[in-house]
């Protein structure tokens, strides 16, 4: 009898590495929302496309406080998009999302990469 089901659970955890200014990253237990293969590439196409359109956005006039405004707001749907929940005293809502992206510089990219990882990981097998 088969140890696994063929249907995945619709959320998993991993651990995320929140970058802190002057110490080490802290491992914080994140629950991530489950997508089927479909679905990962659409909203990794989708990622794209508004990247895309950000950068086209900015035009010689742009500041850096407009960049910032503007990967801050890419980086808040991303967590939206990926993340059901954490392990922060903090509740999940957007205005802590708002508060982490804002503080903690490379957290979005941390919690992308932790993601993508726990994909990684089941597909070599763990």
């Amino acid at each position: 009898m088969a140890k696994i089901r063929i249907a995945q659970n619709p959320t998993f955890k991993a651990l995320v590495h929140i970058p802190v200014v002057g110490c080490e990253p802290e491992a914080i237990e994140f629950t991530f929302k489950y997508r089927d293969r479909p679905a990962l590439a659409a909203l990794f196409d989708e990622w794209n496309l508004k990247a895309k359109e950000m950068r086209e956005g900015f035009g010689e006039g742009t500041t850096l406080s407009d960049v910032v405004a503007a990967e801050t707001e890419y980086q808040v749907q991303q967590i939206k998009d990926l993340v059901a929940g954490w392990g922060f005293d903090d509740k999940f809502d957007d205005k802590s999302i708002l508060a982490l992206v804002k503080s903690c510089q490379g957290t979005a990219e941390a919690v992308v990469n932790a993601y993508q990882s726990a994909f990684n990981q089941a597909r070599l097998g763990n």
